[in-house]
């Protein structure tokens, strides 16, 4: 059995191997790009690297428009095959999106032992190496087996001209056959994919309406990937959620708890970095873990600020949050790793971006202003309310010492007597208690 027909029968795994591979990377630069090509090729070549492979060589090509046929031009397609020849090349990467008969005809052209992928393979290779959890595991699958679906008619013209020496034509009609019965067979493999991971979304659904209604502030860590969220998880709530300096290192979401200075306790969750061209797929898959998202109290956009293309990431991310109907939610930006930039480098980002909140989670600079911004944003969102509660409803005054800021408390004849910050989550729980201005 070929590799192509172990992907088709049981689905895909990591393209990668071990030992590391070779790659060739190709970039094309066209007219109106957001991103400059070279930072783009050196983004590339971090995925690369993070999935498991060396860069050898790098070709780039201007392009009003993708060849349909190899996407490329035909003098550049054979540059890739010479290159490939050159430098004993295991694997090609595309830096843009290749249609499945693009992938196929240039998988002809540099011969039978060298794979060809784009930016959409390499990140789904990476989510399925970065995957711990059963619902990410579930969810990479998902956007694999969706990402091969289209692409199953190439891999049989592949297949049938490696096995017959270019003679196609002659068994056509089997494997037009075959193609409709792997078809099938991937679409079911979607379908059970969709079942499995809707269970596993239903209790994780389960556990975020649990966290709503206990009226707890939620906030989210969001950002490109790479810009520290773990690292900055792990340093205000003092706990080991595992962070490598990696790209896509977590995927999936990691929910802790802050205690504020005030006493009370918000919930912090690390979620998926983003990146530029991020797969539709992914981002469909991924919704319940972006759900965390959209369903927080407030978002801590994470930035690098070492970074040379942060403004674009920045972009690339407030795109994101749109697309998934986050945009409108409150939102502080966190320029982190602050330890590696000089002091006039910090000065300017300073001024160009007075309402940030500037840390490291090295250093702890900036850590307690970024606790107290959290608690300022918590504390917008409350409402100040006085009640006076029966002796005999002590449960009533321990409920608002755990839940709810307390501005003042006294005791009366009639009962205590506390002035109050609550979320409106809670304000029905004090009922007839509370004092009318």
């Amino acid at each position: 059995m070929t590799d192509q027909e172990r992907v088709i029968q049981h689905g895909p795994k990591t393209v990668f191997e071990s030992p590391r591979e070779r790659a060739i990377l190709v970039g094309v630069e066209r007219p109106n790009a957001e991103w400059s090509l070279t930072s783009s090729l050196a983004e590339l070549e971090r995925l690369a690297d993070t999935a498991g492979a060396d860069t050898v060589a790098a070709t780039t090509q201007k392009l009003e428009a993708p060849n349909p046929r190899t996407f490329v031009g035909s003098g550049k397609a054979e540059e890739i095959a010479s290159l490939c020849r050159s430098y004993a090349a295991d694997i090609v990467i595309f830096d843009d999106e290749l249609s499945p008969s693009q992938q196929s005809n240039l998988e002809k052209m540099v011969g039978k032992d060298v794979k060809v992928i784009d930016r959409t393979a390499l990140i789904l290779d990476i989510f399925a190496l970065h995957a711990s959890s059963k619902e990410g595991r579930l969810q990479v699958k998902l956007a694999q087996n969706q990402y091969l679906l289209p692409r199953l008619r190439g891999m049989w013209a592949h297949l049938a001209s490696n096995r017959m020496g270019g003679g196609v034509g002659s068994r056509f009609g089997e494997g037009e056959s075959q193609l409709e019965v792997d078809r099938r067979l991937v679409r079911k493999r979607i379908t059970s994919i969709k079942r499995e991971l809707e269970e596993v979304s239903r209790y994780r659904s389960l556990q975020r309406e649990k966290r709503y209604s206990s009226g707890i502030f939620k906030v989210a860590l969001a950002g490109y990937t790479n810009a520290g969220k773990s690292s900055l998880l792990n340093t205000l709530t003092k706990s080991e959620v595992l962070s490598y300096d990696k790209l896509f290192a977590t995927l999936d979401s990691t929910t802790r708890q802050l205690q504020l200075s005030s006493g009370r306790k918000v919930t912090l969750t690390d979620t998926v970095g983003f990146i530029q061209k991020l797969p539709t797929t992914l981002v469909e898959a991924f919704k319940s873990t972006l759900d965390e998202i959209n369903g927080s109290d407030l978002i801590l956009q994470v930035v690098d600020s070492t970074d040379e293309n942060f403004i674009k990431q920045i972009d690339t991310v407030n795109e994101i949050l749109e697309q998934i109907g986050a945009d409108t939610i409150s939102r502080v930006e966190v320029f982190n790793k602050i330890d590696a930039l000089q002091k006039d480098e910090l000065e300017a980002l300073r001024k160009r971006f007075p309402y940030a909140v500037f840390t490291s989670t090295i250093t702890k600079e900036g850590i307690s202003t970024l606790i107290q911004r959290i608690g300022s944003v918590a504390s917008a969102q409350e409402e100040q309310i006085e009640v006076l509660v029966p002796f005999n409803r002590g449960d009533l005054v321990s409920f608002a010492h755990q839940n709810c800021h307390i501005l003042h408390e006294e005791y009366t004849e009639k009962g205590t007597r506390i002035s109050l910050r609550v979320a409106p989550v809670f304000k029905a729980k004090f009922g007839e208690t509370i004092i009318e201005p």
